[in-house]
């Protein structure tokens, strides 16, 4: 039957958008040269799932508190949270947290304490109550979806529920950020290991790291190179990595992309960012080799204007030895209309109507 509920017990790693607008990182010209008509298209889809959900007023699915504060519930869970998981999934405002939860706090759903292991690290725990609101909201959450689809014909339904599929997809990928790491760190170790293990699942004869050409922690921090995280949600689900060279020249390493984010252009934005790290290095020629089975990189990079050439080393793992020359530094005009706006500028753009 159609109306029967469905419930779910597990939180996919790339499958809820943030309480608030996530803010900007950067505020580029792009826009400028953006197709209006689009941008009218995206304003109106906001204002029209904003309204259709609720979450305009400030009783969501009728309740007595904003959607804010029922998401964090939702999201804090029947295990609790640590309060640094929530900031980073959400893209929240330490401040901004912090008033949530003491908003909580006070009509005694949740509660908020150190960590024995970390007296520095804080969690959140739902209270009895806040179980019992959190499965009234799921149940209310579920009737609304109900009551959005029952109007619809059959028809329409697999055409909306297609569509919020793809949508959603899309707005993952436009919120996939990239920093500059340290590469001892956790997720850059993670990111290494999970590279490691495809390349030998992949690869004919499997991959022994310690055979290949080294691309170690001391080799991808200042001066010798950089290493680059994509992050989803304030989860890893990328790397990829720089090794300079002498004569204005670098090699790129480590180019790995979780699975679950494949397809949404994350790997040529990770091409993109290194390539703008390398340009304020003054590069002006990027080398890499790859494996023949690695098709869908080989395919990026000719996508991207990578050449390929001769080998010019002798890494064992590879069949593909490819580079990029540039008449300037590697993105330098682009990369100084990204980040070369006014603040006001910025401050203009702040201020356009939603």
């Amino acid at each position: 039957m159609f109306h029967k509920r469905v419930r779910s017990g597990f939180r996919p790693l790339v499958s809820q958008t943030p309480i608030e607008p996530v803010a900007f990182q950067r505020v580029s010209d792009y826009s400028q040269g953006m197709d209006g008509a689009a941008i009218l298209r995206v304003r109106s889809f906001n204002r029209t799932v904003a309204e259709r959900i609720g979450a305009v007023h400030d009783r969501f699915l009728h309740r007595k508190r904003p959607m804010n504060e029922s998401r964090l519930i939702w999201e804090i869970g029947p295990n609790g949270e640590e309060l640094r998981t929530l900031r980073a999934r959400l893209s929240l405002d330490s401040g901004y947290l912090t008033r949530v939860m003491g908003s909580l706090e006070k009509q005694g759903l949740v509660t908020v304490r150190s960590t024995k292991q970390d007296g520095r690290v804080r969690r959140a725990h739902l209270t009895k109550a806040g179980l019992r609101e959190r499965a009234e909201l799921d149940r209310r959450s579920d009737d609304l979806a109900v009551h959005i689809l029952e109007i619809l014909t059959d028809k329409q339904r697999k055409q909306l529920t297609s569509a919020m599929g793809q949508v959603e997809r899309l707005l993952q990928a436009s919120m996939v950020r990239f920093e500059t790491e340290d590469p001892t760190s956790a997720d850059a170790i993670w990111c290494f290991e999970q590279y490691f293990a495809e390349l030998n699942a992949r690869f004919e004869a499997g991959f022994d790291p310690a055979r290949s050409i080294s691309a170690d922690a001391h080799e991808l921090v200042r001066p010798r190179g950089a290493l680059v995280i994509a992050r989803l949600r304030g989860q890893p689900v990328g790397c990829g990595a720089l090794k300079f060279a002498e004569k204005q020249s670098a090699e790129l390493k480590r180019m790995w992309i979780a699975p679950a984010v494949r397809g949404l252009g994350v790997g040529r934005r990770m091409l993109s960012e290194l390539e703008r790290l390398a340009s304020k290095r003054g590069i002006r020629l990027l080398r890499l080799e790859t494996n023949r089975t690695l098709k869908e990189a080989i395919a990026l990079y000719r996508g991207s204007g990578y050449v390929e050439v001769g080998a010019f080393n002798t890494e064992p793992y590879a069949h593909h030895w490819f580079e990029k020359r540039f008449k300037q530094s590697p993105g330098s005009g682009k990369g100084k209309e990204h980040r070369g706006e006014s603040r006001a500028s910025m401050g203009r753009k702040r201020r356009t109507r939603i």
